[in-house]
């Protein structure tokens, strides 16, 4: 059933100070809830970790010993070293800050390419609108190693390939997984008034259709967001990821996983992060959307200051 996207959007105090107070309901709302808590605490230490990683690491990532290769933990090394004598933790921490960029770079791309699928998908052009059908069912059958190995011929090893083939392929998901919501909301009798009334195609899709596609473009990102790191790791032991020499979970996993025998804690290290990473995100999703849902949360339907029965 779709909803009129404006119900309950309008502040009498102004848009910006509307906006405020519906992003402090939906903040404290995911703050009462165990998952959305859980979320927002690893989250929020995930962009500290990362800011205060740009000007402090316990040990620079650069320094090497060779006689102190493979430490356990200490006083002095925190979770240990690794095969060049480096500080597992300093590592890690200055690897969060590249598995952020690429998690944020990745749900950007994929939300704009999922969102312009969905508009061709919609579009009142017959052709384009089946057309689009079809490649998108074809071309999401593509895997996305396969997409980043093709595209690390020409650009080789790096952060734009994990971003570009990720982003392709969730985007592709994404305009699958809302092309339902999307064409009953292009069907609705408000869409057509507003067509009617002289409102242009961006404006229709902008203003009525996105809004009533948003909860299943939460949980794609959110989605998106936790495979993003696992896909990192993923693409970054097969060569075609991260290049060597750059912090990142995935290259820290890489360059351990053959000594997982003898140093586990190596690997438990970085796994233990991307493990609950992942999970942050995918728990985060799902509280946002229904902390940001009007029909499953009735403190936003108050939130423009007026009375409701």
């Amino acid at each position: 059933m779709t909803r009129h996207p404006n119900n309950g959007t309008t502040s009498a105090d102004g848009a910006p100070r509307g906006f405020m107070r519906r992003a402090g309901i939906v903040i404290r709302t995911m703050w009462a809830r165990g998952t959305g808590r859980f979320a927002l605490i690893v989250l929020g230490a995930w962009i500290f970790v990362s800011l205060v990683s740009l000007v402090w690491t316990p040990h620079s990532i650069w320094q090497t010993n060779g006689y102190h290769v493979w430490a356990r933990p200490s006083a002095d090394h925190w979770l240990g070293t690794d095969g060049t004598g480096a500080d597992v933790f300093s590592w890690l921490m200055a690897g969060s800050r590249t598995n952020l960029l690429i998690v944020v770079l990745t749900v950007l791309f994929a939300a704009a390419f999922g969102l312009l699928l969905v508009a061709m998908l919609v579009s009142r052009h017959v052709a384009l609108a089946h057309g689009s059908v079809v490649a998108i069912d074809a071309l999401i059958s593509i895997p996305t190693v396969l997409i980043a190995l093709m595209l690390a011929v020409p650009l080789g090893a790096s952060v734009t390939v994990i971003v570009l083939a990720c982003g392709f392929g969730y985007g592709l998901n994404l305009a699958r997984v809302a092309r339902p919501s999307a064409m009953l909301a292009a069907r609705s009798m408000y869409v057509e008034s507003a067509r009617a009334n002289g409102a242009s195609a961006p404006r229709v899709f902008f203003t009525h259709i996105v809004p009533n596609i948003m909860p299943v473009l939460i949980v794609q990102c959110s989605l998106s967001a936790g495979t993003a790191v696992l896909a990192e790791a993923g693409l970054t032991y097969l060569g075609v990821g991260v290049p060597s020499g750059v912090p990142s979970w995935g290259h820290s996993l890489s360059t351990s996983v053959r000594f997982i025998n003898i140093y586990p804690l190596t690997v438990l290290w970085p796994g233990l992060i991307v493990t609950i990473a992942v999970v942050a995100l995918n728990l985060f999703g799902d509280a946002l959307r229904e902390a940001a849902d009007p029909l499953t949360n009735p403190r936003l339907r108050g939130a423009d200051g007026r009375r409701h029965p």
